[in-house]
């Protein structure tokens, strides 16, 4: 059975569905997806998932993430991109305005996602309402910006570096910079360099499984059962009286979420709920 993690380069240009098709071509299977979605304009890594290995994508979902980026300041567009129409004018700040501004945007922030997002609103995408000409509120999210920091300032550009949360967009990071700086902008260029413990640097190594190595770069702990508690695991037997007694390893992440090994198969997620282990996934081999 084909099952199994691609940590993919995209390239700029490319939708990140569009990315997949020639990993589809190659594994000759459409059951594939990718974990988080980078722009058309964007580049870097993508964590793709292939057959069973599907059911694991929530947990990759939620990691923390490393970018480099372009911001072009004095020009706003709508899309906050380089694809997007100018729809605002500012003079370009200064070098000491734009390091001001980016102290403000470090920790704990609310964040108002773009209007051209993925983001559903009463069931429809933010960016297919906004294409029909609507303009519905962008509700701000909370998200974590651990590290913010000028890597050069060459007028109008600013490269920056960001590690953040799940869920936060640099293009609203790059849009509130801006205006914080008294200016307008755009994000111009964007790299994903790392997704949690996986680097853009480990790209092109085609289908692995998803190993105890990868589960601990996404800091989730783990079980070790046997063959026969497999098989009760298979059959939908309790899970909490499975691993009743067990040693959880690395132990560490505090995560309500651990995965389940056979030898050198996973297969399952169990997630604590209610103080008990309950099952997230079962994953056959």
């Amino acid at each position: 059975m084909i099952s199994g993690i691609i940590l993919l380069n995209k390239k700029q240009g490319l939708t990140s569905f569009e990315a997949l098709g020639e990993i589809k071509r190659e594994l000759k299977t459409g059951k594939v997806g990718h974990t988080g979605t980078l722009d058309k304009f964007a580049q870097g890594l993508l964590i793709v998932l292939a057959g069973s290995s599907l059911k694991l994508s929530r947990w990759f979902s939620h990691c923390d993430k490393k970018y480099s980026g372009i911001i072009k300041f004095g020009t706003e567009t709508d899309t906050l991109d380089p694809e997007g129409n100018i729809i605002a004018d500012a003079q370009i700040p200064s070098r000491e305005e734009i390091e001001k501004a980016l102290e403000k945007f470090k920790g704990s922030i609310m964040q108002a996602p773009p209007l051209y997002s993925a983001i559903h609103i009463n069931g429809k995408r933010a960016s297919s309402l906004a294409r029909s000409g609507q303009t519905p509120e962008m509700k701000k999210r909370p998200v974590t910006v651990y590290d913010l920091h000028l890597l050069f300032w060459e007028p109008p550009f600013a490269g920056i570096s960001v590690h953040c949360s799940s869920g936060t967009y640099i293009r609203s990071l790059a849009r509130d910079i801006a205006l914080e700086a008294g200016s307008r902008a755009h994000l111009c260029k964007l790299e994903r360099t790392q997704i949690s413990g996986f680097r853009l640097e480990e790209t092109g190594g085609g289908l692995a499984p998803v190993d105890k190595t990868v589960i601990k770069k996404i800091n989730l702990p783990w079980f070790e059962v046997s063959h026969e508690e497999t098989e009760n695991i298979f059959h939908g037997k309790p899970l909490e009286k499975i691993l009743e007694g067990k040693h959880l390893y690395n132990n560490d992440s505090f995560s309500n979420s651990a995965a389940v090994f056979s030898g050198k198969n996973l297969v399952a997620v169990a997630e604590k709920i209610a103080d008990e282990w309950k099952y997230g996934c079962v994953i056959k081999y």
